[in-house]
């Protein structure tokens, strides 16, 4: 027997009609590339992704054309975001940071009929126009005023293209499993893969990242995305505001310290959400010039793990809690929150701080688990280490086009549906989860295992430390042994027996690395994160001095 209830397809654009009926007059705030604070409302958002899907059927895209997006954060990407998914198109966000051949590379993959991209990567299209295989129209996010000089052919301003065009549009009808957005790995090995998102997998994941224990949004919350619309769909909050009727504020290009503290003050910022690069250079900044913040109560900090450093600085300093988050692009990307239940907020402050520093635990909606590397599942003791694997709904079971498939249906899931993160961590009996490397980074030394993550998370906190990385150096007797990389803080000069001095006592003795090498800056990939692979192409002949 059946229930009796409707039938209503969880489609995206439901979400922006809801912003709408409910939140009308809710201002989306843009700092523009042209330069001006620009605002706009969801009833003019709704008004305007409708017409900007009146120019795209009449520009001939069909249910299941990829639209590419070359974007920063902006009332305009948005629309464009809701004006594709609205009427069965796949809204491809493409990031910028990455090479210019990897982006012709994916914007050929992906087979984008059209690629709308903001002033600052007029270049860069310019450069891989030539290289475009299926792509037949451009739109510059801009108006005639601005519109730069450019060779492209069929290129048009974004408010010229939508000018005038009609609202008389049908969303959704479709079914809800329907593709819905694309969005590739950052590509650290091999070509980067698809991720195929669907209406129903965005929509369940903004439900579960939307829960209290979660991102915990509120209609009288001001959210700022700083992390990018390309990086996963910026951990889904331009689907999790509109749905609760946030103000939203959109960083644009200017993503340093001074512009992030101007917009969170300026526009009272309650709830942000960035890479800890990011929070690096606004602490910076608030430091440099005596600076308080006066309405942020949250701070979501994932992409890489938190540094403790960056949690006391919120915490302590600034009486802004932290949300410790971990996912991949894979997951939508939201993973693990470290959010606090009535027991763990009963422990005392320097307790909750070493548990704040884990990834956390699963919202409802995913599974998670560890194994050895015959499959076994692993004790939850926190000791423990193993393969994270993780399934659920916003996990993807496959890459687009049957990329890396280990199976013959294309799947890259074993047989009970689990997805390996690439991922080593332990979990503990409370069901938090402690990353504690990529499979690919931990250090094997003498057989043990000694996490890169931890021993960077505690460096970067050393005086005069402005970044800490460590990779594992090739070692005659134990095979590897960790190497400590800085950056220093300008006009600093933190030695080597300072900084090992540091970590006295707060790593076991034998982790403490080999040897300490300081450079002008470390290398971050496309997302952020630290590029270890340029690293230990960097540091590839590098001799210990223990290794004698």
């Amino acid at each position: 027997m059946q229930g009796l209830m409707q039938d209503w397809p969880m489609t995206l654009d439901r979400v922006l009609t809801h912003a709408r009926a409910t939140s009308p007059a809710r201002e989306i705030v843009t700092r523009s590339v042209e330069g001006p604070v620009v605002r706009t409302t969801y009833d003019q958002m709704w008004t305007r992704a409708r017409q900007v899907s009146r120019a795209l059927l009449e520009g001939g895209v069909e249910l299941g054309d990829r639209i590419a997006t070359l974007a920063w954060n902006s009332a305009r990407h948005m629309e464009v975001w809701y004006g594709a998914m609205g009427i069965g198109a796949v809204l491809h966000t493409v990031n910028p940071r990455l090479l210019p051949e990897q982006i012709a590379w994916i914007i050929n993959h992906a087979g984008d009929r059209m690629l709308a991209f903001d002033i600052t990567f007029l270049p860069i299209v310019e450069k891989i126009a030539p290289l475009l295989e299926t792509v037949t129209f451009y739109v510059i996010l801009t108006d005639d005023a601005h519109m730069p000089q450019t060779a492209l052919k069929n290129v048009m301003s974004y408010e010229t293209w939508i000018a005038g065009r009609s609202t008389d549009v049908t969303w959704g009808g479709f079914d809800e499993n329907t593709a819905a957005g694309l969005c590739y790995t950052s590509g650290t090995t091999g070509n980067p893969k698809g991720v195929l998102y669907s209406h129903r997998s965005n929509m369940l994941h903004a439900f579960a990242a939307s829960m209290g224990d979660a991102f915990g949004l509120r209609a009288k919350d001001v959210v700022l995305p700083v992390v990018p619309m390309f990086h996963a769909n910026a951990w889904a909050i331009t689907f999790m505001a509109p749905m609760a009727g946030c103000k939203l504020v959109m960083p644009g290009a200017k993503l340093d310290g001074q512009s992030i503290y101007e917009l969170l003050e300026t526009e009272k910022v309650t709830f942000t959400a960035a890479v800890p690069t990011v929070w690096l250079m606004l602490l910076q900044h608030m430091r440099d010039n005596n600076l308080k913040l006066s309405t942020l109560k949250r701070v979501v900090i994932g992409g890489s793990a938190v540094p403790e450093a960056i949690l006391r600085a919120f915490e302590e300093d600034y009486g802004v809690e932290v949300i410790h988050a971990w996912g991949m692009t894979e997951m939508s990307p939201m993973g693990t929150l470290c959010t606090m239940g009535p027991t763990e907020e009963a422990l005392p402050h320097e307790d909750r701080i070493k548990l704040k520093l884990k990834q956390g635990k699963t919202p409802y909606t995913v599974e998670m688990k560890i194994v050895d590397d015959a499959g076994k599942d692993m004790p939850r003791d926190g000791k423990a280490f193993g393969r994270l694997l993780v399934r659920g709904p916003s996990v993807a079971k496959a890459y687009y086009k049957n990329d890396g498939a280990k199976n013959p249906d294309g799947t890259v899931t074993d047989a009970d549906g689990w997805f390996d993160t690439g991922d080593v961590a332990t979990i503990d009996p409370l069901g938090f989860m402690t990353i504690t490397d990529r499979a690919k980074d931990v250090i094997k030394s003498g057989g043990e295992w000694i996490s890169s993550i931890d021993i960077e998370n505690i460096a970067v906190g050393a005086p005069g430390v402005a970044n800490a990385a460590v990779i594992g150096v090739y070692h005659p007797k134990w095979d590897e042994r960790p190497l400590l990389i800085i950056q220093k803080k300008p006009g600093e000069e933190p030695t080597k027996d300072a900084v090992l001095k540091f970590l006295e006592g707060k790593i076991a003795k034998w982790w403490t690395p080999d040897d300490v090498a300081f450079v002008d800056a470390i290398p971050l990939g496309a997302t952020g994160k630290i590029n270890k692979m340029a690293l230990r192409e960097t540091f590839k002949d590098y001799t210990l001095p223990t290794a004698g």
